[in-house]
């Protein structure tokens, strides 16, 4: 009996070793010259160049790490690479004076995916087919970046700005779709996040001054750049099965009342949509690693 009690710990630490020993990078490297502007590559064999998977990381923009990538053998297996980036938190803006200090964490993503592209060559990767995938804080820069007008400079001297910034797909966990204290007052009455992306100290002082920061929710909020060229999107969600626009939710940060929100103008520019969520799950994709999986190899 203590022969069999013993066994299961050493098993199951064995196992997550095995599954960290074939998670190591094949490269580790600096994207930018802040401790925090690096990422690691992680290559899969192939002959010909390879989709990839740029993961951001959740955490508030205020916290989390590239080491929370989770398990990518499926993607080496099938032939996809991937990439992890960290990026600055806000706080890192606050101290560097970047205004307003979300633009410090969805600059980064955009840069770190024109850094990838530049190495496309070295790296063996298809630049035309990257995907992006993250959860909450990391979610909404994924579709930011899947939104945003490609933010390439053709005549720029600096050949890693003259990369696109722009994604084959994206498929992302939990997103927050909108920074709009208005329209998320009108989604959900108990919505509290978000303010300190505008340095703000609460959401009351960003509703309060929203007039103020206008410009800045037109420019970081993700569905405000939502256009009918965007690519596909995969939203998934868990939170309340019965969620509805203008309910009050456990985790409003979360809820898939965002995603049906954004999923709602993206139908209608006739941009292809999945939307999964609890008890309401798409028929073809059980995650977002099925997403990508699927799509990063049509």
């Amino acid at each position: 009996m203590i022969r069999t009690l013993l066994a299961a710990p050493v098993l199951m630490c064995l196992t997550v070793s095995s599954l960290f020993a074939q998670q190591t990078p094949t490269a580790s490297v600096s994207y930018g010259k802040h401790e925090r502007q690096v990422l690691d590559f992680y290559q899969a064999k192939s002959d010909t160049p390879t989709p990839l998977v740029l993961y951001i990381h959740g955490g508030g923009w205020r916290g989390g790490d590239k080491k929370s990538v989770g398990n990518i053998k499926p993607y080496l297996d099938a032939g996809i690479s991937v990439a992890a980036i960290n990026y600055r938190y806000t706080q890192n803006a606050v101290e560097d004076k970047v205004v307003p200090p979300v633009q410090a964490p969805l600059h980064d993503a955009a840069r770190a995916l024109q850094f990838i592209r530049s190495k496309s060559k070295e790296w063996n990767i298809d630049k035309k087919r990257i995907g992006a995938t993250g959860g909450s804080a990391g979610a909404c820069s994924s579709l930011w970046l899947a939104f945003h007008d490609d933010m390439a400079d053709p005549k720029s001297d600096d050949p890693i700005a003259r990369e696109s910034t722009r994604l084959y797909c994206a498929a992302v966990n939990g997103a927050q779709t909108s920074l709009d204290p208005k329209e998320l007052k009108e989604w959900l009455p108990n919505y509290t996040y978000g303010a300190h992306a505008f340095g703000l100290k609460d959401f009351d002082e960003l509703h309060a001054k929203r007039d103020s920061v206008l410009k800045w929710i037109k420019e970081y909020s993700p569905i405000e750049h939502a256009s009918k060229d965007d690519p596909p999107i995969g939203l998934f969600y868990t939170g309340d099965k019965d969620a509805k626009v203008g309910g009050i939710h456990k985790d409003p940060t979360h809820s898939p009342v965002m995603g049906m929100k954004l999923a709602e103008k993206l139908r209608d520019l006739k941009v292809d949509v999945v939307l999964s969520y609890t008890d309401h799950p798409d028929p073809r994709y059980k995650n977002a690693q099925a997403y990508l999986l699927d799509r990063l190899k049509k």
